[in-house]
């Protein structure tokens, strides 16, 4: 059995997806385009919706948590990606490489169960219309984003506690474009396999519970759409991954994922797009 340190490292180095030159300046460039246009688009939605009292409803309210958490999940990973790019030693100190992975697991939780919310009010927004004001709440609504954030935060506290109280071997290569959760537990040189189960029994409990959630208001509003007769009516209402796959899964959520979402939610909204007009006419 290999010897090893009770201690970690006070720096790690981060492998990155590349070590070719010219690919890491063409990723520069990309990532950092999609990391503006994320910032600029979350940040308009989260203006409009305070500029327009039309919007203060508890479906903006819930748009503008999910607009600041994906902006904020996006900022614990891209700005360090992209300086990596074009830095010749892509070390992380371990302060950061906590606080990155802190970060980057709460907020994508949050994420999670802010998802079930929203879908939450929209289930009773199709399927309870005439109580929806007295449901939804401010009180209500106010809680239910507290409930998300809470959640979100005391996951990420509890991975982070189990992934750094493990022994730690000489290595401090991390094979990952950031302090990810798997890739950090595998620089521990014990048996990791209890650790890992209790990861995934709280990642289950946190990302399986909003999902179902999602699911059943979805069908409930399905069905209830179903069961409106009139065209009028109806119109009112993953094996193991490779560790490459696991880079370009982490990717996609710190870039895709927060640049799509205004436009998934809020940019082809009418009522957004009215709010964008009524800013414009006032300039």
């Amino acid at each position: 059995m290999g010897t090893y340190n009770r201690t970690w490292e006070s720096e790690f180095i981060l492998l990155g997806l590349t070590s070719d030159w010219n690919t890491q300046v063409s990723l520069f460039v990309l990532f950092l385009a999609m990391y503006l246009v994320t910032v600029l688009g979350d940040f308009l939605i989260v203006l409009l919706i305070r500029l327009d009292s039309r919007l203060h409803t508890p479906m903006y309210f819930f748009l503008t948590n999910l607009s600041l958490v994906d902006v904020s999940y996006a900022t614990s990973i891209v700005p360090q990606l992209l300086v990596h790019f074009l830095a010749g030693h892509k070390g992380i100190p371990f302060l950061s490489c906590a606080a990155q992975l802190f970060f980057s697991l709460g907020l994508g939780g949050i994420e999670f169960v802010l998802l079930a919310v929203m879908a939450y009010d929209r289930y009773v927004a199709v399927c309870d219309p005439l109580h929806y004001s007295v449901i939804m709440h401010g009180g209500l609504c106010t809680r239910l984003a507290i409930t998300s954030w809470l959640s979100g935060s005391i996951n990420s506290l509890l991975h982070r506690a189990i992934t750094f109280q493990l022994p730690m071997c000489t290595n401090r290569y991390i094979d990952h474009i950031s302090c990810e959760l798997l890739a950090v537990v595998r620089l521990a040189c014990v048996d990791t396999s209890s650790s890992e189960v209790a990861i995934m029994v709280s990642s289950i409990i946190l990302l399986m519970t909003p999902f179902l959630l999602v699911l059943l208001s979805y069908i409930q509003i399905i069905s209830t759409i179903l069961k409106i007769q009139s065209p009028e009516g109806r119109r009112k209402p993953h094996s193991s991954p490779s560790v490459l796959q696991e880079k370009l899964i982490s990717l996609f959520y710190a870039t895709v994922m927060p640049m799509l979402n205004p436009m998934i939610y809020s940019l082809r909204n009418k009522e957004v797009k009215g709010a964008c007009r009524n800013a414009e006419s006032r300039n």
